[in-house]
């Protein structure tokens, strides 16, 4: 006999019937490409890469010099990294970005509607610091933009930077003990120190469609959006779209925040799905003078550690943060409470975990119910999978929008547009014509880090990176290379992670400031990981990585399950699977035992 159980409202919903759901919109999902399903966006398809920000025509004299630290990324990692430098006493510092600007993905995403789906108060770094207080909740792109300037400035960052330049080889030179920098600009830099903040979600990526560029409209990616078009900003307004026919391709984090504005403007909107978004209310109160007068020094890092324990499934006595992160945890400690069972087994906590996801889905799908009128596309908007197999949604204007006369929802049953042609896009053999078609396809993730960094890095022997890598990420806690001294590289790679991605760079950040003011103050020439300690931290890494790969193996298929190909590649090329609380207090015991255990240093 099948059990029922209720959600929070008490409505019934059975397990088993779920599983057996989900495991069908899975499998109908899978592609045998996995990955390769999606293009690198070179060659023909170069121009979907253009800044649409700067004035074109930036010039200057090439570069010789020597540097003791270049961080190569502007945007959050590397303004950390910049400021936890600063803070120890480093000062030759330069910072080296294809932006016209620091801002990294902020900088580029300026889409209509952008704003962070982490609270503002946990997710905007160095607030204390630089003695700024987000205007609301969850703040909107341009606030966050402003915000990376701001730390610059505080920093003394714009000191030494080389903007609109793009590196086209980083090459250690044995007999000087310094990375060569190679750019575009004809620079041939030295280095002692390289930091690489690139970030995760760096390298934008287009569908593999056929006839992308046969498409004789408008069209861009919608991490380079163009208000010439458009009109409007990034708060809306897009006046451009009147009497116009748009398409959009993609239904994750970026279309959500995208279709509002674009359904508004628009005379018809088709919006292109294969996989719908967990999307939940978004409450985005104004910042409160009272509480903010309230807080006491050190209110930022607890207020993160707060929020990042309780995403790990720590306990805590308040849940500051509230909010549809948090909720699972919530409904686990309720469930458990409820049934005074103090001592859990891990396979009993996982089956309540289980439980208290389709509970939070099942409330997920019953929304979709109360605002989509349509009944058939309501249907089609209901995610069905666990909450976290992708990237849930915060939106209170995306669901209303498909109850405009003016905008279609193009399910596509989970198999993907079937081709591009002059006119538009074809569906399961039916043709919409459109003017302007808006690729909101995500950024790669799962392909080499070389290829999604956009140059070769060439380490001792000759040998690059990507060979290196070629059968898995090899590393000392994410971040030292054998045979890559020097060179410091910010990911999640090995390394921890948490759904507030600053959270972890910021450690990452401290964590290179302390190795690096060690090695200036005792005039150490390399730093590099013993083949040992690299060792013994990759079978680590795939070790505690077992449990996980069972939850991305039942996932549907994204970005964070490979699309939906979890291997033991994907074990040893993800994140430490124990968590991202245990990560960073592995740290700071290393920090604290002084030796730079694991590295050698000459």
């Amino acid at each position: 006999m099948t059990s029922q159980n209720t959600t929070r409202t008490g409505a019934a919903f059975n397990p088993d019937t779920l599983r057996e759901k989900y495991r069908q919109e899975r499998d109908k999902r899978l592609r045998d490409d996995g990955n390769d399903q999606y293009l690198e966006i070179k060659g023909t398809y170069e121009h979907f890469l253009d800044d649409p920000y700067v004035e074109p025509g930036f010039t200057r004299e090439p570069l010789t010099d020597e540097v003791e630290v270049v961080i190569i990324g502007g945007g959050f990692g590397g303004l950390l990294t910049g400021a936890r430098l600063r803070e120890a006493g480093v000062e030759d510092i330069r910072f080296i970005d294809t932006c016209g600007d620091f801002g990294g993905t902020w900088y580029w995403n300026r889409y209509p509607g952008i704003a962070c789906d982490i609270e503002s108060y946990i997710y905007l770094p160095l607030l204390e610091e630089t003695g700024y207080m987000p205007k609301q909740k969850y703040s909107a792109g341009d606030e966050i933009l402003e915000h990376s300037q701001r730390i610059a400035k505080h920093y003394d960052l714009y000191r030494d930077v080389c903007f609109q330049t793009k590196i086209e080889e980083l090459r250690w030179d044995e007999e000087i003990s310094r990375w060569i920098i190679s750019t575009n600009r004809g620079d041939r830099m030295k280095a002692h120190y390289v930091a690489m903040a690139l970030g995760p979600l760096n390298q934008p990526k287009l569908p593999g469609i056929p006839g992308i560029n046969d498409f004789k409209g408008h069209t861009f990616h919608a991490c380079r959006w163009d208000y010439d078009y458009t009109g409007g900003d990034s708060h809306g307004n897009l006046t451009g779209l009147a009497g116009k026919r748009v398409g959009i391709l993609g239904t994750g984090a970026t279309s959500v925040q995208v279709v509002p504005h674009v359904g508004e403007a628009a005379e018809q909107l088709y919006v292109f799905q294969r996989t719908p978004s967990s999307v939940d209310v978004k409450h985005n109160d104004p910042t409160d003078p009272e509480w903010v007068k309230s807080l006491k020094p050190g209110w930022h890092q607890h207020r993160m550690d707060n929020f990042n324990i309780l995403v790990s499934g720590g306990f805590q006595e308040e849940d500051l943060v509230n909010d549809g992160w948090t909720e699972i945890i919530r409904n686990l400690l309720v469930m458990v409470k409820n049934e005074d069972e103090p001592d859990l087994s891990p396979e009993e906590l996982m089956k309540k975990m289980e439980l208290a996801d389709f509970q939070k889905m099942e409330q997920i799908r019953a929304r979709v119910d109360e605002v989509v009128e349509d009944k058939e596309t309501a249907e089609a908007l209901k995610p069905y999978y666990r909450q976290f197999c992708k990237r849930p949604c915060i939106h209170n204007e995306y669901l209303p929008t498909f109850n405009r006369p003016n905008v279609t929802l193009v399910d596509t049953k989970g198999q993907g547009v079937d081709r591009i042609t002059e006119k538009g896009v074809v569906v399961d053999g039916k043709e919409y014509e459109v003017d302007c078609l808006i690729y909101a396809s995500g950024f790669e993730v799962g392909t080499s880090y070389t290829r999604r960094a956009g140059y070769d890095i060439i380490g001792r022997g000759g040998k690059s990176l990507e060979q290196n890598w070629s059968d898995g990420v090899k590393s000392f806690h994410g971040m030292h290379v054998k045979d890559f001294p020097n060179c410091f590289i910010m990911s999640n790679a090995q390394s921890g992670f948490t759904p507030s991605y600053p959270h972890m760079l910021n450690e990452q950040a401290k964590h290179i400031a302390y190795i690096l003011k060690n090695a200036i103050d005792n005039k150490v020439n390399t730093i590099e990981t013993s083949p040992d300690a690299q060792k013994e931290w990759i079978e680590t890494i795939i070790s505690v990585a077992r449990g996980r790969n069972d939850f991305l193996q039942n996932c549907t298929p994204g970005y964070y399950n490979n699309e939906g190909k979890p291997n033991d590649r994907t074990a040893q090329d993800g994140f430490y699977g124990g968590g991202s609380v245990a990560f960073i207090k592995l740290w700071d015991d290393w920090r604290a035992e002084g030796s730079l255990k694991g590295l050698e240093l000459s």
